[in-house]
């Protein structure tokens, strides 16, 4: 077998999910989140994004109008990651999930970026983050990652929304 190396600029461009509530989507997406409507297809999908990029997150209900999360144990989407530009943005973000009364699951520091977990209202796993410089990452003796997955203060953070 080939191994195949993709290029360094490679990047994930977005996420499509399947929702029971569209509207219901667009306002955690949006409201809580902070991302744009862009547009909306019919009454079925609608498609959000940062900085006015076509779209970071689709939205449908074309076979999911109405359902259920699938049961904890079943293959699937783990989490969609959102990166934050910077610390206080990230702060903002929590703030306003906090606010709407979504239960934090964990929150981690990880040494090359600081993250947060909940739920989207269709049982969707998020993880919004911020990536520190990586001039600050932590390495070992032999120069290569040492990630860990430390407790994250998050009212350090919330007081820098």
């Amino acid at each position: 077998m080939t191994t195949t190396i993709a290029p360094a600029a490679t990047r994930i461009g977005h996420v499509h999910l399947r929702v029971a509530d569209l509207d219901r989507a667009i306002a955690f997406y949006g409201e809580l989140l902070g991302f744009e409507l862009m547009q909306r297809y019919g009454a079925g999908a609608a498609f959000l994004s940062a900085g006015g990029y076509h779209h970071h997150i689709g939205l449908n209900t074309w076979e999911s109008l109405g359902a259920v999360p699938p049961p904890p144990g079943h293959t699937g989407l783990f989490h969609t990651a959102i990166l934050y530009p910077d610390r206080k943005s990230l702060a903002q973000a929590l703030q306003r999930v906090i606010a709407a009364g979504v239960e934090i699951e964990g929150a981690a520091d990880h040494g090359v970026s600081e993250a947060i977990y909940f739920r989207d209202p269709d049982g969707n796993g998020v993880e919004i983050y911020r990536d520190r410089a990586e001039a600050d990452w932590p390495r070992d003796a032999g120069g290569g990652l040492s990630m860990r997955n430390a407790r994250l203060d998050l009212e350090a953070l919330l007081a820098e929304a």
